[in-house]
């Protein structure tokens, strides 16, 4: 066993103060960070323990939620609010793991929870998630699961959350801390793409800590949804998902929507290509499926996921559709 101080945070101020030391991270429910400490992936120097911040969600003035980092995914999952305004979320999160998992993950962990790649987690196997310059087995090796958006030939993996897909549709801020005060990022725009660097998996700064998630007033999310296509019912990994918010006028146009992809790259996937294509055309399932075509006109599937191609369009076809018949 690889030695590791620990230390629990009461505020914010005071986990960015001991997270900046070298060598340490963040614990949250440690239902990812641990798995990865017991494949000697991860060796932290020392553990932060940041259970201990904002466990509240604060419903905003303006219609908005605020979502501290420590909340747990279940009180997230189950909150009267998130249920009512923003169910593709609340759907999202019930579709990702067991009860008990839900019960100890937080909302700050889920979000930074690293890939489940099966060559990232095999110490036998060249990944340059794990160890930079390697190279990537999993391009020539099994890689079904792997990413048909945004890959690069240093790096195929995907991103596992289930939750961040449905963040990523709502447009979800986060709040950041550091030893020199706060920041903001659009969810969409934390994690990185794995061109270059696959082994830097967001723009967060050393000692950088996520201390909430803001999600916006969004009236059109009363309806909303998530769908998740995998291998067997329930407790896997999306081959693909889809995030959904749909606004659609009394003559059948399309207002507003919000469209996110998940299982088919590095980062939660916001389709803002299939946005475009459905903002003011009809709300018909021809449009649908040229949004889909438009959102993967630029998809690279590998030996084995090309299926996911097809997949993807479909789900974003069955979830419009569904989503547009209760409008009507």
């Amino acid at each position: 066993m690889t030695p590791f101080s620990y230390a629990r945070a009461g505020d914010a101020a005071t986990a960015t103060r001991l997270g900046m030391g070298a060598g340490a991270k963040y614990l949250g429910g440690g239902t990812n960070l641990v798995d990865l400490m017991r494949e000697t992936i991860e060796q932290p120097d020392s553990l932060v323990d940041v259970t201990g911040l904002s466990r509240t969600i604060e419903e905003r003035d303006d219609g908005g939620l605020m979502i501290g980092a420590a909340v747990r995914n279940t009180a997230v999952a189950e909150h009267r609010a998130v249920r009512e305004r923003y169910p593709v979320l609340a759907r999202a999160i019930l579709s990702g793991a067991s009860g008990q998992i839900r019960n100890m993950a937080t909302v700050g962990g889920n979000i930074l929870q690293r890939t489940r790649c099966p060559y990232f987690y095999d110490d036998a196997a060249r990944c340059n998630k794990r160890t930079p310059g390697a190279g990537c087995d999993a391009i020539d090796g099994f890689n079904r699961t792997h990413a048909i958006l945004g890959a690069s030939p240093a790096c195929v993996a995907t991103h596992p959350s289930d939750m961040c897909v449905a963040l990523a549709a709502l447009g979800a801020v986060v709040h950041l801390g550091n030893a020199t005060g706060a920041r903001t990022l659009p969810l969409v725009d934390l994690h990185r793409l794995p061109a270059g660097r696959p082994e830097v998996e967001t723009l967060l700064e050393p000692g950088e800590l996520i201390t909430a998630v803001e999600l916006p007033p969004l009236p059109c999310a009363v309806r909303s949804t998530y769908r998740k296509v995998r291998d067997r019912a329930s407790y896997a990994f999306a081959l693909v998902s889809v995030a959904a918010v749909l606004d659609r006028s009394a003559d059948g146009m399309v207002r507003d929507v919000r469209l996110a992809l998940g299982g088919v790259a590095h980062k939660p996937w916001r389709a803002f290509a299939a946005e475009a294509v459905l903002r003011g055309r009809p709300a018909d399932e021809a449009v649908f499926r040229a949004a889909a075509e438009a959102e993967l006109a630029d998809a690279a599937p590998l030996r084995d996921n090309g299926f996911k191609v097809e997949l993807a369009r479909r789900t974003m076809v069955a979830v419009l559709n569904d989503l547009a018949g209760e409008a009507a």
